[in-house]
């Protein structure tokens, strides 16, 4: 079912009725220039997005501006964070309409997403429960453990969607070649138009 529909997002969603018609996905994969502007955007966003998630994580550790309210270090970096995190989206989503079934059977994307999902759940928490003490803490040079619990893993989980986005371009598992079965049932390879292949080179 979901293979099918990615196929038809890749393959046949706005190709034209002639054989060599493309779709929009093949077409926006095809532009080159404009697939450069659109991952060299995404990255200087993501950028931008993770340093100011890391001043506000910083401060919440009692590592920088100690000084400074945590309210005032956040009201004045959040316009920042939500304007790179809109462009984050936006770029990302675009990245991956080019290529659905690529990024669907790679263990980097499936990772990146888990640590994702991890990522924004700390930051619900964070919003919906640590915050509402907010105000007896506010000027501490030393938030408590709470607080700093919630930096430590805000910290940790968007350096984990980094690197494994960074690592999204390098083959070195994908499905059709050789590698542990755990990485190909990860990947789901049994699904894909490449199968799955053992370490010792035979197709399952």
């Amino acid at each position: 079912m979901i293979g099918a529909f990615l196929n038809w997002l890749q393959h046949g969603f706005g190709k034209g009725p002639t054989p060599d018609g493309q779709s929009f996905s093949e077409l926006l994969l095809g532009s080159l220039n404009f697939w450069n502007l659109l991952e060299g955007t995404h990255l200087i966003a993501l950028m931008l997005f993770a340093g100011t998630i890391l001043v506000v994580d910083l401060r919440l550790l009692g590592v920088t501006f100690r000084k400074t309210k945590v309210s005032v270090v956040s009201n004045a970096i959040l316009p920042l964070t939500v304007f790179s995190f809109i462009f984050v989206v936006i770029t990302g989503t675009g990245l991956l309409f080019a290529k659905p079934i690529f990024y669907y059977h790679d263990i980097w994307f499936r990772a990146k997403m888990v640590f994702l999902a991890i990522a924004l759940i700390n930051i619900l928490v964070f919003h919906g429960q640590t915050q509402k003490t907010q105000g007896s803490w506010d000027a501490d040079e030393l938030p408590p453990r709470t607080a700093r619990l919630a930096a430590a893993g805000s910290l940790f989980m968007w350096l984990l969607v980094i690197a494994t986005g960074r690592f999204i371009p390098y083959n070195w598992y994908e499905c059709g070649k050789p590698q542990p079965a755990f990485i190909n049932w990860v990947e789901e390879c049994k699904t894909s138009d490449k199968g799955e292949m053992n370490l010792a080179g035979q197709h399952l």
